[in-house]
């Protein structure tokens, strides 16, 4: 059976993402153990509330060094709303303690420009031919809560982890596009919740889930 961590550092509301797991046919861990998040076929990144609180719980489990390594030695990852945020260098959401994102994408995380913020609710998405991730799903609605997003892309520098495949960028829109989904070899990312977007995100989630079987 397919092995996968989700990172236990203190963002809330995890119990939800082993559920969906669990159901789509995986062996769910919730910890931060280093040896366990590093043996595992594929590690998800949840999060949720503020990008700096939730830099300061990874920092704390040392996260960065366990994605890292995880990423070099072509190990799956999957971040999940601000655990998709905290992929890029940083965010402009406010905090009395701002930190420095993990880095792996280049480019910030800013507020949506919208007439209504937070985005709250169920919004279609524009994913690329030959997405892994939206496999039989592109079409569908997915749940999204967040008020900051990565709303530009630029292309990562070439280097050996993420050399063999390009980037596939998946958008939607909320007073303007914004990146709803990035695949980058073994990371990748969705700015909504799979775990809260009914059979189509469980579907998501069984097509990453299946992905680590041939990775």
């Amino acid at each position: 059976m397919t092995q996968v961590v989700v990172l236990d550092y203190g963002s809330g509301n995890v119990r939800s993402a082993v559920r969906a797991l669990e159901h789509v046919g995986a062996q769910v861990t919730l910890t931060a153990d280093p040896a366990l998040v590093l043996a595992a076929d594929g590690l998800l990144v949840p999060g949720v509330g503020n990008f700096h609180a939730c830099m300061a719980g990874l920092t704390a489990v040392r996260a960065g060094l366990l994605i890292g390594r995880r990423l070099a030695g072509g190990r799956p990852v999957l971040g999940v709303c601000v655990g998709m945020q905290v992929l890029f260098d940083g965010s402009a959401e406010p905090s009395p303690q701002p930190l420095p994102g993990l880095g792996e994408w280049p480019g910030r995380v800013t507020r949506l420009t919208a007439p209504v913020v937070p985005h709250m609710g169920w919004s279609t998405v524009d994913a690329p031919p030959g997405s892994v991730l939206f496999d039989a799903v592109a079409g569908e609605r997915f749940y999204f809560v967040h008020s900051y997003a990565a709303q530009t892309w630029e292309l990562p520098p070439p280097d050996d982890t993420f050399a063999a495949v390009a980037p596939s960028v998946t958008w939607a829109s909320h007073g303007g596009p914004f990146i709803a989904a990035v695949e980058n070899g073994p990371l990748a990312a969705t700015q909504f919740h799979p775990e809260k977007s009914g059979d189509a995100g469980l579907t998501l989630l069984e097509n990453w889930i299946r992905s680590l079987r041939t990775s």
